[in-house]
């Protein structure tokens, strides 16, 4: 059984090491079908363990051991909040927002490398070095372009994250055919009932 967050939704998923962070947002739960797995520490480990395997291939960095505790959920889902938040700042979603936020109080350590680029690599224990890992993932995908591309899926019950290849970055919802069609279905019942029914009474 695979533990990767974003195979739930269906969705592509993101290029590089944004997919880690893409993965740590889709760990909410969403609807009936997808239950929240940093609820509690058992399937967050199972999560966490599976997607910085991932990371690491992905990045060819070493990923620590990280041993999470019930403690450690709050602080998880705190963190998960943060990057939603961010998201749709950016997307111009979130609204009486004044553009602030507290800076991200976690260590990298920036490494020299043979051919002159510096990397950021993670650094920290335990949460903070995971903490530490989906920040710098943000960071490299801002200065790559990406970030404007990673969305939450517009259906409020679902805020599904994905990654947006539409030509022009026009993309609101991560499967058009369930929640966009829904909301379009919505909006279409509120649109007859604004204007007094279906119609029928005035083709009388």
């Amino acid at each position: 059984m695979s533990w990767k967050a974003s195979a739930r939704h269906g969705v592509r998923e993101a290029p590089a090491g944004l997919a880690l962070l893409q993965d740590f947002l889709n760990t909410r739960g969403t609807m009936s079908y997808a239950p929240d797995l940093l609820a509690g520490p058992d399937d967050a480990q199972r999560w966490l363990t599976e997607s910085l395997a991932t990371w690491s291939r992905v990045s060819a960095l070493p990923a620590p051991v990280l041993l999470l505790s019930s403690t450690d959920m709050r602080s998880l889902r705190r963190l998960r909040t943060t990057f939603e938040g961010i998201i749709l700042t950016g997307n111009g979603r979130e609204q009486g927002h004044d553009g602030s936020l507290p800076p991200a109080d976690v260590p990298v350590t920036l490494v020299p490398e043979a051919d002159g680029w510096v990397r950021i690599v993670p650094a920290g224990r335990g949460t903070r070095w995971l903490a530490s890992a989906l920040w710098a993932e943000a960071l490299l995908a801002q200065q790559a372009g990406l970030w404007a591309r990673l969305k939450l899926c517009n259906n409020v019950e679902c805020r599904a994250a994905f990654f947006d290849t539409s030509r022009n970055n026009s993309g609101v919802w991560h499967d058009v055919s369930t929640c966009g069609n829904t909301a379009n279905l919505r909006a279409f019942r509120e649109r007859r009932r604004l204007l007094g029914g279906t119609g029928e009474q005035g083709g009388a």
